[in-house]
């Protein structure tokens, strides 16, 4: 039913017709169509009843063959007891109220407006409901209530609960090993796609390494000192993967691409002007560093100068903001680590204090949330770690702690685990993928023990797990959410990855798989062979066959291979340094190194050449034999003798 209005057009005379044609605009003047809308709610209505009311013919059709084919069955499967009467009786009641349920379906959808169920679903859901009387065949799905449907649904659940568990979801089943170095690895980074691993340490070095591009032999593709005399204190990509923040122990961060050249650099401070906030930047030692979560040109410092500066990429003269932790007191205090909250809201702070300092990030004055005894006084707080949903808050204490706070309660910590060893002030913490666990590692020290990667429930805060790294500290440890790989620096110069090949994606599954290249060996350059058709015979030379046999005649020709001259004999000549003892200084040196007689009394050493000079005279005793004198010495007289002579004056009184 068509219920649209007549349409009323003017008709304009022949000339303005032509003229409307041709200008464009013929069109502007028909009125627009109107629809009557109750007609066609109507004439909706109306549709829908009739199909509700055919889909209830077909089930009441339906429902009749069922019981015909049931009442067959019983017939002839009953004997001559009383149970075949009951068959029709039974029938015939379900008959009944299958036609009552009907008329009360007819009313009930009658005042309904829109289409019905479809006629399947409604099928399932009554033939679902069937109850089995005696040998009646049940028809349709399992009801809900049966035994072997509970049964199948706690096996899935079982097996369900064993693949969530917290613990078997850790990549541990296998480990690759990075040699960073022979120092601390005190820095780690993973750009957002985990393609790119990044390592830096107390070495001064930050070494590249591409998971894509290594092979077996597990080598850092590009090595380089971005800040010289420096140890690397924290590394991370930003949330794009394109540049990387390096903070050292300078007062200038750093950012460098993905190929290590610089970016910018932070301007220093002037450290003469007392008031830190109105300096353009730090003027001591950094001690950590992030990006902000959302904003990809905005980072952020913490320094010795008792400052956190949050810094703009495209600005590298002056600082974004700066907040200034202070104590009890009102002094100045140094702030180890810095984070950002999941949302870059909130920036935190660990101080020497033992104080965790959290400030709105437009905020920069009043502190919003700040806990005076988080950790021991004194200590270093080392790392701060914000949950994946926002609400806990993870810190890593100098005091051989761990604690969770809650953000909407920052008066007390949620839970506390003790006996954690820390030696290094950068010692990490952080969130599992799913937020279920919490992962810090233990330090020890050299020889004394063996460092760990402990895991902690979140909410029963019991340890769960640990993993036996090294011999040495675990210092660094990151967990990246989309690899779901576990990277660990040490304190003897490793850099270890863990993953599972089933758990896990890509990342050092990819360098694994690879075998090492052979090395290329050095081969000596072949002079080049230079074809000269129109040369003479006597010019010319004779083609090359097989440059094996052109390498070993090269290889014979000291001038070709390149043969080392041999050492010069004798004293040096043509600029060279004569051998060991041509010369007359080397040779005296020589004499007197290899000389082992002692001459420490050099009486002794003298008179051991006088009786082979008193018997043989050579060289001075020929000279004087003519002229010397004969030689009178004094008398040699006995004690006695010696106190008889003396006087009276000199001899002792007794």
């Amino acid at each position: 039913m068509d219920s649209r209005g007549d349409e009323e057009t003017s008709g304009p005379s022949g000339n303005e017709a032509d003229m409307a044609s041709v200008m464009g605009f013929s069109g502007f003047g028909k009125k627009a169509r109107t629809f009557d809308l109750d007609a066609i709610f109507e004439q909706t209505r109306r549709t829908a009843i009739e199909r509700s009311q055919k889909a209830i013919e077909e089930r009441e059709m339906e429902d009749v063959r069922k019981q015909c084919a049931e009442a067959s069955v019983s017939s002839k499967t009953s004997g001559p007891s009383g149970r075949s009467k009951a068959v029709p009786s039974a029938s015939s009641s379900r008959t009944q109220e299958s036609a009552s349920s009907s008329d009360s379906e007819e009313d009930s959808e009658e005042e309904q407006i829109g289409p019905p169920l479809p006629p399947q679903m409604a099928r399932g859901g009554t033939a679902g409901k069937q109850e089995s009387d005696g040998d009646e065949e049940l028809v349709g799905p399992l009801p809900p209530g049966s035994r072997k449907q509970e049964e199948d649904s706690s096996d899935e659940e079982a097996a369900d609960e064993e693949d969530d568990t917290p613990v078997k979801r850790i990549p541990d089943t296998h480990e690759i090993t990075l040699q960073h170095g022979n120092k601390t690895v005190s820095a780690l980074g993973l750009d957002p796609s985990g393609a790119r691993l990044v390592t830096g340490g107390y070495d001064y070095d930050v070494k590249f390494w591409d998971f894509a591009g290594m092979d077996a032999a597990l080598q850092a593709f590009r090595s380089l000192q971005p800040c010289e005399c420096h140890q690397i204190k924290s590394l991370q990509y930003s949330i794009t993967g394109d540049v990387l923040l390096v903070v050292a122990g300078n007062a200038q961060a750093k950012v460098l691409d993905r190929d290590g050249f610089q970016v910018m650099e932070c301007v220093k401070g002037d450290q003469y002007i007392v008031d830190m906030a109105k300096t353009k930047g730090h003027t001591a030692m950094l001690n950590s560093g992030c990006w902000h979560p959302k904003t990809k040109e905005e980072f952020m410092t913490c320094s010795n100068d008792g400052t956190v500066r949050t810094w703009d990429v495209n600005n590298e003269k002056n600082h974004k903001s700066v907040f200034k932790p202070r104590s009890q007191q009102g002094k100045k205090v140094v702030p180890t680590c810095c984070t950002y909250s999941r949302d870059g809201k909130l920036v935190a702070a660990g101080c020497q204090d033992g104080t965790i300092q959290i400030w709105d990030r437009n905020l920069s004055v009043h502190t919003k949330f700040h806990c005076r005894q988080a950790h021991a006084p004194g200590t270093d707080t080392s790392c701060l770690a914000f949950s994946y949903d926002g609400t806990q808050l993870a810190s890593r204490g100098g005091d051989d702690t761990l604690k969770t706070w809650d953000i909407r309660n920052f008066r007390k910590p949620l839970n506390v685990a003790t006996e954690l060893a820390t030696v290094f002030p950068m010692v990490d913490c952080c969130f599992s993928p799913d937020d279920k666990l919490l992962v810090t590692g233990t330090s020890v020290k050299k020889g004394e023990g063996t460092g760990k990667l402990v895991f902690f429930d979140r909410v029963a805060f019991q340890k769960v797990y640990e993993i036996e790294v090294t011999s040495a500290s675990v210092v660094r440890c990151l967990w990246h959410p989309k690899l779901n790989q576990i990277m660990v620096g040490t304190g003897n110069g490793l850099a270890k990855v863990y993953y599972d090949p089933v758990k896990s994606q890509r990342g050092a599954m990819l360098c694994v798989v690879k075998s090492k290249r052979k090395e290329k060996q050095a081969e000596t350059l072949t002079q080049d062979y230079i074809i000269t058709p129109h040369a003479l015979p006597m010019f010319r030379e004779a083609r090359q066959r097989s440059t094996r046999k052109q390498l070993e005649k090269d290889r014979l020709d000291p001038m070709k291979s390149h043969k080392p001259e041999p050492p010069v004999s004798g004293p040096g000549r043509g600029g060279r340094v004569g051998m060991h003892g041509g010369t007359l200084s080397s040779f005296i040196v020589k004499n007197i190194a290899l000389d082992k007689t002692d001459d420490s009394n050099p009486r002794e050493a003298i008179l051991r050449h006088a009786k082979e000079a008193a018997t043989n005279p050579y060289w001075v005793a020929p000279a004087y034999s003519r002229t010397q004198p004969d030689p009178v010495f004094a008398e040699v007289e006995s004690e006695d003798e010696e106190a008889d002579k003396e006087p009276e004056w000199k001899k002792r009184k007794i």
